[in-house]
């Protein structure tokens, strides 16, 4: 059974910095793409950055030049650089991960809680 373990959320002040790492494991030999979605109280979840097998990434506006998205292939790891950080960033992050076997899986991590305070 596929699990993707998150860690790396927490609080932080504005202007600061997080890693989050989130890593695949059950049975995963490869992935097509890894990506990071979060969500904000009363709203719905959001691509914050996503990345495939072959290194093209894609980002949220509101992030770009603000956070990295990169992976350990072997490890079937993504990780998400995030600097800068604003309150506005504050917000559940949840991993998530895509397979194409004969057709697509789609896998979630359990969220990890990241709070930026002004």
């Amino acid at each position: 059974q596929v699990q993707l373990v998150e860690s790396g959320g927490g609080l932080v002040q504005a202007g600061g910095s997080l890693r989050l790492s989130c890593a695949a494991s059950g049975g995963i030999f490869s992935f097509n793409a890894m990506g990071w979605y979060r969500q904000a109280p009363g709203k719905q979840r959001e691509l914050v950055a996503a990345i495939t097998s072959g290194g093209h990434t894609n980002y949220a506006d509101s992030v770009k030049g603000r956070f990295t998205i990169s992976t350990d292939n072997a490890k079937n790891t993504v990780y998400l650089q995030m600097t800068s950080l604003k309150p506005e960033d504050t917000a559940a992050y949840y991993c998530n991960l895509k397979v194409y076997s004969s057709k697509w899986f789609d896998y979630w991590g359990q969220g990890t809680q990241v709070t930026v305070s002004s």
